[in-house]
């Protein structure tokens, strides 16, 4: 087996729902990456990308009819170049790497441009077709926004609870404080502002101009756009729970907006070669991938499926959370990535050390890109030889991904 490396990786800033982006169609997201990634790559003739490969959760409006291969028409990419797009929910684009990593590792590309985009304005409301003609009664829309929509009734209740009403669920089973989650959503605003600051993203966030698509096609947008460096304990602590009345005692809720990833516009992409892909890109890799998992566990438990997730990519990787010097887990909530950091005994100054998703907003299909991307950056940033991504999937799965930083040779 040949083995896969990380080359580079993009993103957009993340637009607040509502907000910079939200004029932007999910495809023209989708298709800024992906002609970013490529033009990034100044060695390359775009004919030899063997596959471009991208993650999306909703899948449900203007991103319909395979998105990966929309973006690399929109993007000037040859027709000859494919697309196929994954759904692994949050984990989307994240499935999209590893797949792109099979597919080196086995021969089958030495190039591909692996990513995911989602626009949480623009998800569509959507009404299901009915089962007889001429209804007589009232049909009610379904938004595609974010959760459950249109369950099947055989689905057990439980599994099908809101994910903030599984994360109360979590933080109750594993004794996670309200403080306590606060307090980790203040650290995520104030070390993603600070990484701003110190220029951590400047080369790892390309600004989305106003107009890529020959009309208005929203404002220019240099920085994520969710970041509140404003922020404070005491007007976290003024926000009411999100998904559970508030009360003193068991059974009251914790989780507020406050504490949770915003809805977010944006996309992310990655470009995983082989090692003859240094000659074709004219870039060398930043890091290699040494393994993967993916698990599941109790659908209402999702956000704790990272730890075994990471723990199995550890194992197939030959090394040891001893060895490991920068995590990236994606925030969906401050009470799961909490959970997931407390199993794992780790040292948080490590975990998520330019921000996370609560700060920089999460996209869902893009998200699993942003945290890869952001731990190869970190890794070459500060030296350090081992890294892990993981990310918690509605339904109840978790991802996770071991790099291995091979800048100025493998670290011996």
């Amino acid at each position: 087996m040949r083995e896969a490396f990380v080359f580079d990786a993009v993103r957009t800033p993340f637009g607040r729902y509502g907000g910079a982006l939200a004029h932007v169609r999910p495809d023209d997201l989708a298709a800024f990456v992906v002609g970013e990634q490529v033009r990034r790559a100044s060695g390359l003739d775009p004919a030899l990308v063997d596959d471009v490969i991208l993650g999306n959760a909703n899948g449900a409006g203007e991103e319909n009819r395979d998105v990966a291969r929309m973006a690399a028409l929109l993007a000037g990419l040859p027709v000859t170049v494919p697309g196929t797009t994954v759904n692994r929910l949050c984990g989307s684009s994240l499935e999209a790497a590893v797949q792109a990593a099979r597919a080196v590792e086995t021969g089958d590309a030495d190039v591909v441009v692996a990513g995911g985009v989602e626009s949480m304005s623009r998800a569509p409301w959507v009404l299901p077709k009915t089962e007889r003609p001429y209804p007589a009664g009232d049909l009610s829309l379904s938004s595609t926004t974010l959760g459950w929509r249109l369950v099947n009734p055989r689905m057990r209740a439980d599994w099908t609870v809101s994910l903030g009403e599984a994360t109360e669920r979590l933080r109750e089973k594993y004794g996670i404080t309200r403080e306590r989650q606060d307090e980790y959503a203040l650290r995520s605003h104030r070390l993603a502002h600070a990484a701003w600051e110190a220029g951590h993203y400047d080369g790892l966030v390309t600004p989305y101009p106003g107009d890529v698509s020959g009309k208005a096609a929203g404002k220019e947008l240099a920085r994520d756009e969710p970041i509140r460096p404003d922020t404070s304990m005491e007007r976290l602590a003024s926000l009411a729970p999100s998904f559970r009345p508030a009360s003193d005692g068991p059974g009251g809720g914790t989780v507020t907006a406050g504490s949770a990833s915003p809805l977010t516009d944006g996309a992310s992409a990655a470009l995983i070669g082989s090692e003859r892909a240094a000659a074709l890109t004219g870039l060398d890799p930043l890091a290699r991938v040494a393994g993967r998992a993916a698990v599941a566990n109790e659908p209402q438990y999702f956000g704790y499926a990272p730890v075994e997730a990471v723990e199995r990519a550890l194992e197939r990787s030959g090394i040891t959370w001893d060895d490991v010097v920068a995590v990236e887990i994606n925030e969906a909530f401050a009470a799961q990535t909490l959970a997931c950091t407390d199993a794992w005994g780790v040292d948080m100054d490590i975990v998520n050390a330019w921000g996370g998703a609560i700060a920089v907003g999460h996209p869902l299909g893009a998200s699993g890109t942003r945290v890869l991307g952001t731990l190869a950056r970190r890794l070459v940033a500060d030296g350090g030889r081992w890294g892990v991504a993981a990310i918690c999937i509605g339904v109840g799965q978790g991802m996770a991904v071991v790099l291995e930083n091979v800048t100025n040779g493998r670290p011996g």
